[in-house]
């Protein structure tokens, strides 16, 4: 009897651990610029990314401004809206990402990069 009570605990305890293991790989990054229509800049402030899938130096047209090691959203149908420009939060890369909403059409500079991502608690 003893036994069968400990199970469910000890699938809870892997899970877990599990879900742990997947937010070892996250990064830590800043929303940059949340330009109209999803046209997001991120920078990375965390971790180690292949350099070609980053720009690491991107001058924004509309204002002057030069930013490093930054990139596109590419996932936009499963980015947070609650998460605002300039706050930090940490993410891994969603190579299963698949774009399944409407975007407007509207045009906001953007690092000619773009990486799909999913937002993680860390």
């Amino acid at each position: 009897m003893k036994m069968y009570s400990l199970l469910p605990l000890a699938f809870i305890l892997i899970a877990a651990n599990k879900c742990s293991d997947k937010n070892k790989n996250a990064y830590k990054a800043r929303l940059e610029i949340k330009g109209m229509c999803m046209n997001y800049t991120i920078k990375l402030l965390e971790g180690t990314l292949d350099t070609s899938k980053i720009v690491s130096e991107w001058k924004n047209e509309a204002t002057g401004q030069i930013h490093n090691n930054v990139f596109a959203l590419g996932s936009v149908c499963s980015f947070p809206s609650t998460i605002n420009e300039g706050d930090e939060f940490y993410f891994t890369i969603d190579s299963s990402y698949v774009s399944n909403c409407a975007v407007c059409m509207g045009y906001y500079p953007k690092p000619r990069k773009s990486l799909a991502i999913k937002v993680v608690n860390k």
